[in-house]
């Protein structure tokens, strides 16, 4: 008698594996803060939505989570990333040069949802790296501008020094079609911008409440201003969206690090509703 052989399945991919990717290109942005283009060496990671982000691995020295911060649009593979030196990993991580090898895994998270402000008015508020995340979100609504009433992108940074992506907000600026406004809380006397939090320029700007979808990404303090302003413009909490950050370790939801009240961060943020985030937003984390 001949027993018939079990069926084979492909194994599933650990989730906890990262994917090795070269480092095709190395930019800085600002003292602190570079941006690397990675190219897969093997099959390439499933496609990211804007807002999510990946776990991103300094061989030997460890691993941090990561907003992708390149063009959703793209096919090539590529992952972009923008990483400012905050400790060991991220410091291993911007020494990486070109030609060298780290591990990507992702992406994880939920997104902007750019598509739900189609027919209206779309306001991105982006403070320091803030606009690594938002970055995607602000180049797939200009990919499809035909969509929109008004792209609107209110940036802002400590000092000159400290803007990300500066030579693409040179042309962003130029364009007709998108309205963007730079400022900065300090600068010298050879700063041709504005000076000021980013509220402002945010609250001189003209909305149609109902029609509008705010995507917002920064310090939690500029968070929180920006979210009331909104609001009190009668902006509903349900399309105020913000990108919340708390100690994320799996990436998957298994190991609670990034539990923030009822919220993993991994899987349930980093991009929330304000009416979800806003109860949360007063607990500081360990």
């Amino acid at each position: 008698m001949t027993t018939a052989a079990a069926p084979t399945h492909a194994r599933r991919p650990d989730p906890m594996t990262p994917v090795p990717h070269r480092v095709i290109e190395r930019r800085r942005e600002t003292h602190d803060t570079v941006t690397l283009r990675l190219a897969p060496t093997g099959s390439a990671l499933p496609p990211f939505r804007p807002g999510q982000f990946t776990m991103l691995l300094a061989p030997g020295v460890g691993e941090v989570p990561i907003s992708v911060s390149g063009d959703p649009t793209a096919t090539d593979g590529v992952l972009e990333q923008t990483i400012r030196v905050v400790g060991a990993v991220t410091r291993a991580l911007t020494g990486t040069p070109v030609g060298g090898v780290v591990g990507a895994r992702g992406p994880y998270g939920t997104e902007w949802d750019v598509p739900s402000a189609r027919g209206g008015d779309l306001v991105l508020v982006g403070g320091g790296c803030g606009l690594a995340p938002l970055r995607p979100a602000l180049l797939e609504a200009l990919a499809h501008r035909a969509h929109y009433r008004r792209v609107v992108a209110v940036l802002g940074a400590r000092d000159p020094e400290n803007l990300v992506f500066a030579d693409q907000m040179a042309r962003w600026r130029r364009r007709a079609d998108v309205e963007v406004h730079v400022t900065v809380d300090r600068a010298g006397p050879d700063w041709p911008g504005r000076v000021d939090l980013v509220t402002a320029p945010l609250a001189e700007t003209a909305l149609e409440p109902a029609r509008t979808v705010a995507l917002l990404c920064g310090p939690e303090v500029m968070i929180r201003r920006c979210a009331a302003l909104l609001l009190d413009r009668g902006v509903p909490a349900t399309r105020v969206r913000v990108s919340l950050e708390r100690n994320m370790k799996c990436g998957i939801g298994h190991c609670g690090h990034c539990q923030l009240g009822p919220l993993l961060l991994c899987r349930d943020g980093p991009v929330v509703p304000y009416s979800a985030a806003a109860p949360q937003l007063a607990v500081r984390e360990l």
